[in-house]
């Protein structure tokens, strides 16, 4: 009778092992969101060392139980013990957690880490988008100091309050939609601190009343903030879209913000390339003005789909400025085919999440 020979254990074994533990509630595994920080092998015997962001005291427990039953699985692993170091989010306190915004099922963040990418472009034509499926959408104009929402719709209504002083949003073109550019004069700055822009974040978000929407759009400001945090940290988001171009200055930036991400264990749905490359009217010739290839490499690096590559388009800038997006002004356009596909691919992320 032949001893069936077991094979030796390696980190890459291993590691292919964890990459079947599944963070608790998401589709994504511990490697890619980054929790291990240190494996030893000796022998038989493996030792894995975790650290998790979590408010949630169940999650450390889950994870050592799931990791362990994940290397016990492993033929020839002897001992197993695991370590897990949790943390909770600076800031915030540990027992608080993250929470749906009533009545929303999916709130989706539209984050860049950079300013002067069309990161708005981008949010105001997918949730116009995803509302083409048939989905009822919600789109929340995040950045309290340069808000653009209310110009790319051509608004200029107020919004109104209900008797127990719920903020009713703006309707327009089959969303519901809220900015502080619906609040404020053009030349009006927003003169605010720290307490009062957290404080004026969680009113946008929580004091209007947006009834039952299957999506909410957050175009969150560049960067990584005060306001990002405030929302990261308390609100229960089902996922990210990363905004970029294609350029080396515009993803370094990215990078940040899929870190900020990943430190709160939000799931990035992809990386959607904008002003990926422009088509020349009079003869159709390709200028990648911005370089090219910039917004695939980072989604493979981070292992997120990428979602589209959006031309750098008159139509769409124009589309924008008359308060017109360009998903509404021209379904043909291959700019709205491509928001349109991006739309169908998050779609079916969150479907199987």
């Amino acid at each position: 009778m032949r001893v069936p020979i077991m094979p030796a254990l390696s980190e890459d074994l291993i590691r292919s092992a964890l990459a079947k533990v599944r963070y608790p509630g998401f589709s994504r595994d511990i490697l890619s969101f980054g929790l291990l920080k240190d494996l030893q092998i000796s022998g038989a015997d493996v030792t894995v060392a975790l650290q998790v962001t979590a408010k949630d005291p169940s999650i450390p427990q889950t994870l050592q139980n799931d990791t362990e039953a994940a290397l016990r699985a492993v033929p020839g692993v002897g001992a197993v013990t695991v370590k897990v170091e949790a943390h909770a989010p600076a800031g915030a306190p540990a027992a608080q957690a993250p929470t749906p915004i009533e009545g929303v099922r999916h709130v989706i963040a539209v984050a860049s880490g950079k300013g002067g990418v069309g990161k708005s472009t981008v949010a105001v034509n997918l949730a116009l988008a995803l509302a083409k499926t048939g989905a009822s959408v919600g789109l929340c104009d995040c950045d309290v100091y340069g808000p653009s929402i209310a110009l790319m719709f051509g608004s200029r209504e107020r919004p109104m309050a209900t008797a127990d002083d719920q903020i009713l949003p703006i309707e327009t073109a089959g969303l519901k939609v809220m900015s502080m550019g619906f609040l404020l004069d053009d030349a009006a700055p927003a003169v605010m601190r720290g307490p009062m822009v957290t404080r004026t974040t969680q009113q946008l978000l929580r004091q209007v009343e947006w009834g039952t929407l299957d999506y909410l759009i957050l175009d969150l400001p560049p960067g990584t903030g005060d306001i990002q945090l405030t929302i990261v940290q308390t609100v229960l988001l089902a996922g990210a879209v990363l905004v970029t171009t294609p350029q080396e200055v515009a993803l370094l930036d990215v990078r940040k913000a899929a870190s900020m991400f990943a430190k709160v264990n939000v799931p990035l749905l992809g990386v959607l390339e904008n002003m990926s490359y422009f088509l020349c009217p009079d003869n159709g010739k390709r200028y990648d003005i911005f370089g090219t290839g910039g917004g695939k490499r980072e989604a493979e690096r981070l292992g997120v789909p990428l979602l589209g590559e959006i031309p750098l388009d008159i139509p769409t800038r124009e589309a924008g400025d008359r308060g017109r997006p360009i998903v509404t002004a021209d379904e043909q356009s291959p700019v709205t085919q491509a928001f349109l596909a991006a739309a169908a691919a998050i779609r079916s992320a969150l479907t199987s999440q």
